[in-house]
């Protein structure tokens, strides 16, 4: 945020000041965690399932924080503002200071999917940066901590605000637009991640949603016409609607699209972008697999509907890379070994794409070296609900038919990974833990590819970093 005098967060927040000077300037970074202020930093004294922010109060104020948003007084050596809710005013400081940015010409982008929002957010991130400066969320700050926090970010010369937004039920999102109301609405698909949660799928659709509904009719709804329960959404909004599709011209007024396809060595596509009254443009992606054609898409039209010309999209897009970790990274060791990192989070759908990816992978490395093998190691796929063991037998399957030589399965899932992959005809072992993975990838040879994958839970990141030699 700005530098701010106290009296005015404490009005932005309805708190009251404890014997400070309401003219005391704070900011400009606004922290939860201790560990993160800065000086001058306003904390936010939050109450967690394992951690009260206010044992952390006086911690902040040694590391340099000028103020404080509690629910009780601490004593600490340092300005406070007493408030009901320290979440809810965090809320309602970004909320205040957002308004205030759009006054002065901010424009935000609020993006959501069952899977690649992240990818998209970092991939549109850096698509914007070469029009003005623009805050995104540091890898998935997507919820009513992170999307407030993201929002906060924003100084005086901010031009673009980029704001993930996820939801575990109905009306998480449009809390989240009631914060950072979007000029430009995102949705990339759905699907079943956060199963368990919503029930269905047709739950989780209207819950996504809820972010075109908070468009004005000024705004701009960008949809993923290749998911026909996000195309569905058009209906929902009073803003603009503009179609992408990784399939071909999706029709609409206004539409944008690739063509002509085509993958390098490393699984990274290129393609021809067309947009509607447009001259095409030419792409060659940075990042892995074919699954970010439709985030790279997505990031073209939320640019698009921003202003941005097509040949600025298209040049910034070829350049992007992925800022986020542990989201298809490919990384070749020195024997020949390629290892893909995708263990951040994981979804039936999300592992799908990366099995499709890492077996085109292996077919390309077969051209030089015709033994080459696949090896997957999967964790559980959390939050599925009732249809956690069907899931799990089915991406096992999955990941026999992908042709993965070794399927090793970690978590409480696994049995139901490895029976799947074995009905599909793979071999398949459960590992009672995760360092067990390295003993039975001993064996490796030149050309052999690897996945890890598996949801944030369940940690499989280690195991990539094990395998490459180097620390998370």
């Amino acid at each position: 945020m700005e530098l701010t005098p106290l009296g005015a967060v404490a009005r932005a927040v309805s708190g009251d000041i404890r014997d400070s000077d309401p003219d005391l300037v704070v900011g400009p970074d606004v922290v939860v965690d201790s560990r993160l202020v800065t000086p001058g930093a306003l904390f936010v004294a939050l109450a967690g399932e394992h951690v009260d922010g206010h044992d952390y109060v006086a911690a902040a104020a040694d590391a340099g924080a000028s103020a404080a948003i509690v629910r009780r007084t601490t004593g600490a050596p340092l300005a406070e503002v007493l408030v009901e809710d320290p979440l809810a005013a965090l809320a309602d400081l970004a909320r205040v200071q957002v308004a205030a940015a759009r006054a002065r010409g901010l424009r935000a982008v609020a993006i959501t999917g069952s899977a690649g929002k992240t990818s998209t957010k970092d991939l549109l991130a850096q698509v914007l940066e070469a029009a003005g400066e623009t805050v995104a969320p540091r890898g998935s700050f997507n919820n009513e901590i992170g999307t407030p926090l993201t929002a906060l970010a924003v100084g005086a010369a901010t031009r673009f605000l980029v704001a993930e937004m996820g939801a575990r039920g109905s009306g998480h999102i449009r809390t989240l637009t009631g914060i950072v109301p979007p000029d430009v609405s995102v949705v990339c698909n759905v699907g079943t991640a956060h199963l368990g949660e919503f029930g269905s799928v047709e739950a989780i659709a209207e819950a996504k949603g809820e972010i075109v509904e908070a468009l004005e009719d000024d705004g701009w709804a960008v949809l993923n016409a290749d998911d026909e329960r996000v195309l569905a959404m058009a209906s929902r909004t009073r803003g603009r609607v503009l179609l992408v599709s990784a399939s071909g011209d999706p029709g609409g007024d206004h539409a944008l699209w690739a063509e002509d396809m085509r993958p390098d060595d490393r699984e990274r596509y290129g393609f021809v972008l067309h947009a509607r009254g447009a001259t095409p443009q030419s792409v060659q992606l940075q990042v892995t697999g074919r699954h970010m054609v439709s985030n790279a898409l997505s990031a073209a039209g939320a640019a698009l509907a921003l202003g941005l010309p097509l040949d600025l999209v298209a040049r910034t897009l070829s350049d992007a890379g992925l800022r986020s970790r542990w989201r298809m990274e490919v990384h070749d060791r020195a024997d020949g070994v390629t290892i893909v990192n995708d263990a951040y989070n994981a979804n039936p759908d999300s592992t799908r794409a990366a099995l499709d990816t890492v077996s085109r992978l292996v077919e390309v490395k077969r051209g030089a070296v015709p033994d080459a093998k696949l090896f997957v190691v999967l964790g559980d796929m959390l939050e599925l609900g009732d249809e956690t063991r069907a899931e799990h037998l089915r991406i096992g399957r999955y990941a026999a038919e992908s042709g993965a030589a070794l399927v090793l399965a970690v978590g409480a899932e696994a049995q139901h990974v490895v029976s799947g992959a074995a009905a599909g005809g793979a071999d398949a072992l459960r590992l009672t833990d995760k360092s067990e993975a390295l003993a039975q990838l001993r064996s490796l040879r030149p050309g052999d590819v690897v996945l890890v994958k598996a949801s944030r839970g369940v940690g499989l990141e280690t195991v990539a970093a094990d395998l490459l030699g180097a620390p998370c």
